[in-house]
C-alpha cells in the first residue's frame, strides 16, 4: 500500500526535471496538476517562467494535459492560456481522470508521466496506473484548508518515513 505513495522522483520544482531523461525512460506525456505545481492556488495567470518550461516541453515533443480537482471556469482558462487540454473536477486519486487525459492525448501509461505537489491525489492516482510519478515541492500560497490541516502533515511523516525528506532523488524501491 505504502508504495502507492512513493513518487519515483522528488524533486525542487518542474525545471529541475531533466526532460530528456524522462524521454530515454520512454515518456512522451506529461499530466499536470495545476494548483501549487504550476500556478499557485491563489493566482489566475501562469507565471511567466513556467510558461517558458511548457513551451520548452512542448518543443521536446511532449504531449501536455493538466490533469485538477479544480473547477471547469479556472481550469478550463489556466488551459486555454498555455494551450493544452485539461480534465477538470478529476476527483484525483481516482484512476478515471488520469485515463481520460491519456485517451485526449493517444498515450499509454508506460508513456506517461504526473507530476504534481500532493501525494495523496497526484501520486497515489499516477502509481494505481503505473505511471512515473514525480512530486514537487508546492509553490509557495494560500491552500485549500484540507490539504493544509490533513494532506500536508501526513506528507510529511511519508517523507520522513523514506529517510529521503528533500528533493533531489529517485525514491522507488
Amino acid at each position: 500500500m505504502f508504495k502507492l505513495l512513493y513518487p519515483k522522483l522528488y524533486v525542487a520544482n518542474l525545471f529541475d526535471i531533466d526532460l530528456a531523461e524522462l524521454q530515454k525512460k520512454g515518456i512522451c506525456a506529461i499530466l499536470l496538476d495545476l494548483d501549487n505545481t504550476i500556478v499557485p492556488r491563489d493566482q489566475d495567470y501562469c507565471p511567466g517562467e513556467i510558461m517558458q518550461w511548457i513551451k520548452k516541453a512542448k518543443k521536446h515533443g511532449f504531449k501536455l494535459c493538466i490533469v485538477s480537482n479544480n473547477s471547469p471556469a479556472r481550469v478550463q482558462a489556466l488551459a486555454s492560456s498555455l494551450d493544452i487540454p485539461a480534465v477538470y473536477r478529476a476527483v484525483k486519486p481516482t484512476r478515471r481522470p488520469f485515463i481520460q487525459a491519456m485517451k485526449l492525448l493517444g498515450v499509454t501509461p508506460d508513456q506517461t508521466a504526473v507530476i504534481g505537489d500532493q501525494i495523496f491525489t497526484d501520486m497515489l492516482g499516477g502509481n494505481r496506473l503505473g505511471l512515473y510519478t514525480i512530486l514537487v515541492v508546492p509553490l509557495p500560497g494560500r491552500e485549500f484548508w484540507a490539504t493544509r490541516l490533513f494532506s500536508r502533515r501526513l506528507e510529511k511523516l511519508i517523507l520522513c518515513r523514506l529517510n529521503r525528506n528533500k528533493p533531489g532523488g529517485t525514491l522507488a524501491r
